[in-house]
């Protein structure tokens, strides 16, 4: 694997393809519907929800939420011998290709590697193994997304299975098909390498930010409130109407970042950000708080804190992601950390060379897992998008004339 993409210019990774085309087919290939070439097209069902003995058998079955360009080896829900006969769900076979009909992953694809069943939202598609191998046609489907998301109809944008038995593929030979798929089988396992060694990375992340903020029983640190460590300059802010802000390149931050860009500024320098409210500040789907740094404008959605070392304000900024705050949290429709809530958080304060080593060791971690640039992640998408190039040159065929 290593091997092929350290050498993965065009030629290289092509001119074995380019051999078997011209010895299979260097006229072109065939195009059929998928409709032609699968011995079986169809959709699941649901047993009645209401029932709770069709459910929590030993049957595997899928929702089409489940179906997002993946491997399938398991499935979230089970039914029971009653429930799959109550029902209009049909078994699928191994190394068949799965298609979301409606919902949120719409148009998705992916490969059941084990019988399973399914519901309604969800289309099996099980090739004709001697002319179409099953790996291929995923990539097919896969590479065809936009173009079938495109073909959603109705409220629910939804696929039906006449559309899906509609679209053409090429259906080149065999040993042409299995150099495809051995091609692109190498890249996603590059791909899922890469997103192991990150969750790796991000777990020994969370190992060492828990253990290096966790000051019980220490006598040597001093625990203040926020509002004593730093300065709150929340009465700065300005919001303005999105309608009557003036274009420019200064950053107008908001809650959970960067939400416009303005022509003037009111704060100029390094601040710690901290949401004031919205339900992020219990999902914590974001950061809750984040450093900013030169000309700028916040509105009164995000407190503004100022503190005389950047080793405290970057430390402050681990923690404070690194804990609950839902009992600083005023209820209601609308989460809000006010700004005495926010002042009155105790927080743990070691010396000022503890707070540089915590976060000199952190902000390793950070770049490693999170950062778009030069971490894993900027790695993760070179690699996605090296993918999708070949993907879509390997998949591209002259039609046979017929």
């Amino acid at each position: 694997m290593t091997r092929l993409l350290q050498n993965s210019n065009k030629d290289t990774v092509m001119s074995k393809l380019k051999e078997l085309i011209q010895k299979y087919c260097p006229d072109g290939v065939e195009w059929s519907t998928i409709g032609d070439v699968c011995q079986k097209v169809f959709a699941g069902g649901t047993p009645t929800s209401s029932n709770s003995s069709y459910y929590g058998g030993n049957i595997p079955w899928l929702r089409s939420g489940e179906v997002n360009f993946n491997e399938i080896t398991s499935t979230e829900k089970t039914i029971t011998e009653e429930g799959y006969n109550s029902s209009s769900a049909r078994w699928v076979e191994s190394q068949s290709v799965l298609v979301a009909m409606t919902g949120a992953t719409v148009a998705r694809s992916a490969i059941t590697l084990i019988e399973l069943t399914a519901n309604q939202s969800v289309c099996a598609l099980t090739p004709k193994r001697d002319i179409l191998n099953y790996r291929y046609l995923f990539y097919w489907i896969s590479k065809s997304y936009i173009q079938m998301k495109g073909m959603a109809q109705g409220a629910l944008t939804s696929l039906n299975l006449n559309l899906i038995k509609s679209l053409e593929i090429p259906i080149p030979p065999l040993p042409v098909q299995e150099e495809i798929v051995r091609v692109l089988d190498t890249f996603t396992e590059l791909q899922a390498e890469l997103q192991a060694e990150l969750q790796k990375r991000i777990q020994q992340y969370n190992y060492y930010r828990d253990n290096l903020l966790s000051f019980e029983g220490r006598e040597d640190v001093q625990w203040m409130r926020l509002g004593d460590i730093g300065d709150n300059l929340d009465r700065k802010r300005k919001p303005i109407t999105a309608g009557k802000r003036e274009p420019g390149q200064i950053p107008y931050y908001g809650a959970s970042g960067i939400v416009d860009y303005v022509k003037d500024y009111i704060f100029d320098g390094d601040y710690l950000l901290v949401s004031e409210d919205g339900a992020n500040l219990l999902t914590r789907t974001y950061p809750i708080a984040f450093s900013i740094s030169g000309k700028n404008w916040v509105n009164n959605h995000a407190h503004v804190i100022e503190f005389k070392e950047r080793a405290t304000r970057k430390y402050m900024e681990y923690y404070l992601n690194s804990i609950d705050l839902s009992p600083w949290i005023s209820a209601g429709a609308q989460p809000k950390l006010t700004q005495d809530s926010l002042n009155r958080l105790t927080i743990p304060v070691p010396s000022l060379s503890e707070q540089q080593k915590i976060v000199d060791i952190l902000d390793r971690f950070h770049t490693i897992t999170t950062d778009l640039s030069q971490g894993l992640p900027a790695e993760i998408e070179k690699r996605r998008q090296q993918y999708e190039f070949y993907r879509d040159k390997l998949l591209t065929f002259k039609r046979k004339e017929a």
